[in-house]
């Protein structure tokens, strides 16, 4: 199983539309070519490589508190790291 996960945008490509985010250690290069707007420490839904939606870094704890109480977040977190 593949969910959207929250992660931070800690850089910036100069060309394109191409970001990198972080989450719990994890760095992964994506594609922010679907959101008009990116700035670094913006909180970004990931799934399959691409940002889909922005999102505030209080949804973004809830989330991830959620996933970790149901038990996916580290399995998800091996997906992306991998």
């Amino acid at each position: 199983m593949c969910l959207a996960l929250p992660a931070e945008v800690v850089a910036l490509a100069e060309a394109g539309d191409m970001a990198t985010v972080a989450l719990a250690g994890v760095r992964k290069e994506i594609s922010v070519a679907l959101l008009e707007e990116v700035a670094i420490g913006d909180f970004v839904l990931v799934h399959v490589g691409y940002a889909l939606h922005k999102v505030s870094p209080e949804e973004a704890e809830r989330t991830l508190q959620l996933m970790e109480e149901a038990g996916v977040l580290e399995e998800q977190l091996e997906e992306i790291g991998a």
